[in-house]
């Protein structure tokens, strides 16, 4: 059964029987995902915090909820076939859905989309097309594609159809979380913080509902409309323009909306994949960034949600994450020492660095672009270490010999 079209012109007209209609339409392709409880972040935020683990979605984010009663409200109009724009996951959401209806998938993606994000959309049989600079450019590529040639197109976000099968994440955080006091999601257009907000407080008016955006494209935050091209870990929630249908909807139902900065996200992301052992794209993280930037006070009693909303990163990605946390937490250190340049002083140093159980990852001869004496060398070295404690002490252990200078 398909849910009824729903009216736009008031922000009440969703019920909780349109949710339970959108699960029968994702039933056998959505997976009920997992509630997963975090020790460590629930000490490190002293509240207890539970991951609703979307990233383990078929297509590795929430998006197929949407798009399954998408493809299921379209009936015999998708037969033509779909077109959407979008940065990847509303891409691989539409075209799993399109596979399972048997319908033809075409989508255009923004240049710099997701390397993943495309091959999973072919591997679905979608036909992926460049779309343009950004999101929105792709969107409209899309649109044009459908007045021209009769396919159906489908909205990434500003959908009814998409917000009620994205709500169908929120009537499981009822089923699964007694306690439920406060939910976090991600936001980039507003389909599945909608969604799930009114979900959730329909049925639980006083579970808090939080959007976290980005900074530098949060419309929904500072109310500015970024005008250049977006680059951020989180290029899945990178939406410059709130939707027609969503932002009513988050106005009404949304308790606050919060953004938080571009540091904080590839932290977030290895914090997770250390801590928690899930791999997390970055608009999935923003929510952890919100709590480690402060910007959301939480109750000491009751349950706190994040929604991990998608774990759609390039693997390319991930060592450049791992290097920037190692170093900034001194599990890594780059260090210069000038040496002599005759035989056997590099052995010195060597031994020195093992004496002092560093670990040597990389070493390098630097000849040129600073001073030295025409008898010189300066060796630039990444040590591998085991936290603080033992950098310090490498460090002042390569200090009292003499090996590091001005150039460290």
């Amino acid at each position: 059964m398909c849910p009824k079209l729903y009216g736009v012109s008031t922000v009440h007209e969703f019920k909780t029987t349109d949710f339970v209609a959108a699960r029968e339409n994702g039933r056998g392709v959505v997976l009920h995902t997992p509630v997963v409880p975090s020790a460590f972040l629930s000490e490190t935020f002293s509240s207890h915090i539970v991951l609703k683990a979307e990233n383990l979605q078929r297509t590795g984010a929430f998006k197929i909820r949407g798009g399954m009663n998408k493809l299921a409200a379209l009936g015999d109009r998708a037969k033509q076939g779909v077109v959407a724009g979008s940065a990847g996951n509303h891409a691989q959401g539409l075209a799993l859905a399109a596979a399972t209806f048997g319908v033809k998938c075409e989508i255009f993606v923004p240049k710099g989309a997701s390397l993943t994000k495309i091959a999973a959309c072919r591997h679905y049989g979608a036909t992926v097309l460049e779309g343009g600079e950004n999101v929105e450019v792709a969107v409209q590529s899309a649109m044009d594609r459908a007045s021209e040639t009769g396919m159906a197109f489908c909205h990434p976000y500003d959908d009814e159809f998409v917000v009620a099968g994205q709500a169908t994440l929120g009537l499981e955080l009822l089923e699964d979380i007694d306690e439920l006091d406060t939910v976090i999601v991600p936001l980039g257009g507003g389909g599945l913080l909608s969604g799930t907000a009114i979900a959730i407080k329909q049925q639980r008016p006083s579970v808090r509902v939080i959007g976290a955006q980005i900074e530098g494209c949060d419309p929904y935050v500072t109310g500015r409309i970024p005008s250049e091209a977006i680059t951020t870990l989180a290029d899945g929630i990178a939406v410059k323009q709130p939707g027609k249908v969503t932002k009513p909807l988050i106005e009404h139902w949304v308790d606050d909306v919060v953004s938080v900065e571009e540091n904080l996200v590839a932290d977030a992301m290895v914090m997770l994949m250390e801590r928690s052992k899930l791999f997390v794209e970055g608009g999935g993280a923003v929510g952890l960034s919100a709590l480690m930037a402060n910007k959301i006070k939480l109750n000491a009693s009751g349950v706190t949600c994040l929604v991990l909303s998608g774990g759609n990163a390039d693997i390319g990605l991930i060592p450049n994450l791992i290097r920037r946390h190692e170093t900034k937490v001194d599990r890594r250190l780059i260090l210069a020492a000038r040496l002599p340049d005759r035989p056997g002083a590099l052995v010195e140093l060597l031994k020195v660095c093992a004496d002092l159980s560093a670990n040597i990852i990389e070493l390098q001869h630097v000849r040129e672009g600073i001073e030295l004496h025409v008898r010189e060398t300066m060796i630039r070295l990444v040590l591998e270490t085991r936290g603080a404690d033992h950098a310090g002490e490498i460090r002042a252990g390569l200090e009292k010999l003499g090996y590091l200078n001005e150039y460290s």
